[in-house]
């Protein structure tokens, strides 16, 4: 076998891969959009408020990577029905309504303050592992289904006041889940 033909081979075995793997994706995302709630969209008066910097904030926006959503079943199980999973640069703004993530590239994702159930630092999410307290996850629920949304702020001092913030919205939450310290 020459040279070529080694490499073709091996082109071809990678687009398979390639092409496997988007399958498997496209196919995550039509059983996942059977089964999970609709999620909720941005509202569009609060996108351009908050990109005009006319609304006001709980707190100081953080810029950084908005790294993914998941169902609450595993910290792996990643949502892939629309662009929810997928990795960006974001800035994250914690306002009276809810939480938003004002993603580069992408939607913004958006978390109503009444559907935010658990606040909480982890080494890693589905598309993103950092160990230690790298990540700041937000538990929250629609209609009965939880999901976790990761995000590595550039400044990871920024979870000290994020946390008991985004707790705080949630009066009925539990302040330390899965028996977590989270701070």
């Amino acid at each position: 076998m020459n040279r070529t033909t080694l490499t073709l081979l091996f082109a071809a075995l990678l687009v398979l891969l390639v092409l496997l793997m988007w399958v498997g994706y496209r196919n995550r995302a039509r059983r996942q959009a059977k089964v999970l709630p609709p999620l909720p969209t941005a509202p569009e008066a609060v996108v351009t408020a908050v990109r005009e910097g006319t609304v006001a904030s709980l707190l100081p926006p953080s810029t950084g990577v908005y790294a993914s959503t998941v169902t609450g079943a595993s910290w792996q199980d990643r949502v892939a029905v629309g662009d929810v999973g997928f990795r960006a640069d974001a800035t994250a703004h914690l306002l009276p309504d809810g939480l938003l993530f004002d993603r580069v590239g992408a939607r913004p994702v958006w978390i109503p303050a009444g559907s935010v159930r658990a606040a909480r630092t982890e080494a890693g999410i589905a598309g993103k592992v950092l160990g230690g307290d790298g990540l700041l996850v937000v538990r929250w629920e629609v209609d009965g289904q939880e999901f976790d949304t990761g995000f590595r702020a550039d400044d990871k001092d920024d979870y000290r006041t994020w946390v008991p913030a985004l707790r705080a919205l949630s009066p009925d939450q539990n302040p330390t889940p899965e028996g977590r310290d989270g701070e």
